[in-house]
């Protein structure tokens, strides 16, 4: 699935995620997508979806809205921010999910 649209808000991107079923939190901790208590490895899981905000006058302000499933129907929402607070297992698991993104794309 491409991007459709833009929205203007990280708020607005992922009330709408929620509408499509993207109903997990989900966060990144080192290769490893967790939901709550649950740990998933990171490479089970494909971008569905993506949107990028950059701040206008703080690089701190800078985030990308991640949808994410895997094969077994789990859907949810990823937000990472930019900077210092990202550890370098964690950037790297980023760009493997954004190369099979991008992989998909070509398809």
């Amino acid at each position: 699935m491409k991007q459709q649209f833009h929205y203007a808000t990280v708020t607005e991107a992922i009330e709408q995620l929620r509408n499509q079923g993207f109903t997990l939190d989900l966060n990144l901790k080192e290769n490893h997508i967790t939901a709550g208590e649950q740990a998933f490895p990171a490479e089970e899981f494909e971008i569905v979806d993506l949107y990028r905000y950059e701040g206008a006058s703080d690089p701190a302000d800078e985030a990308t809205v991640y949808a994410l499933a895997n094969p077994s129907g789990l859907k949810g929402i990823l937000v990472a921010g930019y900077g210092i607070s990202t550890d370098d297992d964690s950037t790297e698991t980023l760009k493997q999910l954004h190369y099979k993104y991008l992989e998909g794309k070509k398809g």
